[in-house]
């Protein structure tokens, strides 16, 4: 362990251990009728999760699946993890293989602008712009990691701006109930399955050690081990 530092909010501790964030986010929807299962499949969108299904990067068919869970706040870990797996997502050998979904694991008592960039995300997405907003808020985390709330949301539009959404409906949904549903459905989906940290993987429903996972080359040795499972 590179470091390791212990924050105590209340009931809650979490670990920064590594880069690597533990936690244990509340949620009060119930999807234990999904179970740890759900971390293996693409679901679709439902009243609890506010009718926004899962984004997918790849091929939606795909015998692959990988779920992150994650905090766009999460540095280094999960930025990390961003720049490892970008190269993964647009390399034509793996597009037409995998399926890679994330999920929201925001911890706001650590990283209290973690939720509003989730649902910046979110709101791009009903405007089917997921996944350029997703990599713009790693891209440019640094910018809007440590702003205040007026100047975060100020970037958050200039991003979404720069990827081609509708400025007044991304508003809308950025603090619509649909949004928060999905969030919350989401770090649901996560506890059930066992995440305590970010980020977390799995791939095919089997959570991945983390450090497998360090490195692009370590990211594509677990996906080709999964991708001959399915041969």
């Amino acid at each position: 362990m590179e470091a390791k530092h212990w924050i105590i909010f209340g009931v809650i501790v979490a670990a920064v251990v590594g880069g690597l964030i533990y936690m244990s986010p509340k949620s009060t929807i119930d999807v234990d009728d999904i179970g740890k299962a759900g971390s293996g499949k693409i679901l679709a969108g439902e009243e609890r999760n506010g009718n926004i299904g899962d984004h997918v990067f790849g091929n939606k068919d795909a015998k692959v699946i990988l779920v992150e869970y994650g905090d766009f706040q999460c540095n280094p870990g999960c930025k990390t993890f961003h720049e490892n797996i970008t190269p993964i997502l647009q390399d034509e050998t793996y597009k037409s293989k995998i399926a890679f979904v994330y999920r929201n694991w925001p911890i706001p008592s650590i990283h209290p602008n973690a939720n509003a960039a989730a649902a910046s995300a979110e709101a791009a997405g009903l405007q089917d712009k997921y996944w350029e907003m997703w990599d713009a808020l790693f891209t440019n985390q640094a910018e809007w990691s440590a702003a205040s709330a007026a100047d975060r949301n100020g970037l958050f539009e200039k991003y979404a701006t720069s990827v081609g959404v509708k400025l007044e409906k991304f508003r809308t949904d950025y603090a619509s109930e649909a949004v928060s549903k999905k969030i919350k459905f989401d770090q649901a989906l996560g506890k059930v399955a066992g995440v305590t940290g970010t980020p977390t993987l799995f791939i095919n429903g089997k959570q991945v050690d983390g450090g497998k996972i360090n490195s692009t080359e370590g990211i594509k040795t677990q996906i080709d081990e999964a991708l001959k499972e399915v041969e």
